[in-house]
């Protein structure tokens, strides 16, 4: 039995992947809920199934750009959960999710995700044959930039600021799918631990912190004000 974590976003979600039944799931929103609801979520999910926490075998979660909160959230809870069951963990990038939720045989999926200053989070994705190749890495770009520099994708997928939406989708000649579909969804996480291109085992589970992407909003302040970077940050990119 398999639980995916995703907290990269203010919609977080919790799936159960068990043998031989349909991946159950459930959301909550609002980024504010996810540090006090997220464990209860777990807790609920494994009642309904009836299943207990030691049946778990395996565990996944986002491993960002994304809300440098949320991440923190749910790096804390896969944490604590490797620790006291000895689980192992996977972790893939939340544009990756996203993409995958939303991908069909064949196509290039660009996923998007608002990093605030007028940037993006943007990655890219070819699904084809089981394989899933990475076109365009997870990083902060311009909206312009990456309508001049990158080949149009099949779908966009995300939620950032209209003004950036507007012109990505004039490029791309199609619409952002938005959330509730275009949010990273745990189930689809799930769906990529093993497979080829898709989310990868953590080895040193202790060591590892997600990829922010960049700096949180209250550091990008100081480092502002100071004029300098701010000393041994966990949310400075990697």
């Amino acid at each position: 039995m398999r639980l995916g974590i995703d907290t990269a976003t203010d919609r977080a979600s919790v799936a159960l992947a068990i043998p031989g039944r349909a991946t159950a799931e459930r959301e909550i929103a609002g980024s504010r809920r996810h540090a006090a609801a997220l464990l209860p979520l777990i807790v609920e999910l494994l009642q309904e199934a009836g299943m207990p926490l030691a049946a778990l075998d395996a565990l996944a979660v986002s491993d960002g750009p994304g809300s440098f909160t949320g991440l923190r959230v749910g790096a804390t809870v896969a944490k604590a959960l490797v620790r006291a069951r000895g689980l192992p963990l996977w972790t893939a990038p939340s544009l990756l999710v996203r993409a995958a939720g939303v991908a069909g045989e064949g196509q290039t999926v660009l996923a998007l995700a608002d990093a605030l200053r007028g940037d993006v989070y943007a990655a890219a994705y070819r699904f084809a044959g089981g394989v899933i190749h990475e076109e365009l890495a997870p990083s902060v770009y311009r909206p312009d930039a990456l309508a001049a520099g990158s080949r149009r994708p099949d779908v966009l997928v995300g939620q950032i600021p209209d003004a950036a939406a507007g012109l990505l989708e004039a490029w791309a000649g199609t619409e952002i799918i938005r959330p509730p579909a275009g949010a990273p969804h745990a189930r689809a996480l799930l769906e990529l631990a093993g497979r080829p291109g898709g989310a990868v085992r953590v080895e040193a589970v202790q060591e590892w912190e997600p990829r922010y992407g960049r700096p949180a909003e209250a550091q990008a302040r100081w480092e502002t004000a100071h004029g300098r970077p701010l000393p041994d940050s966990i949310g400075s990119p990697r």
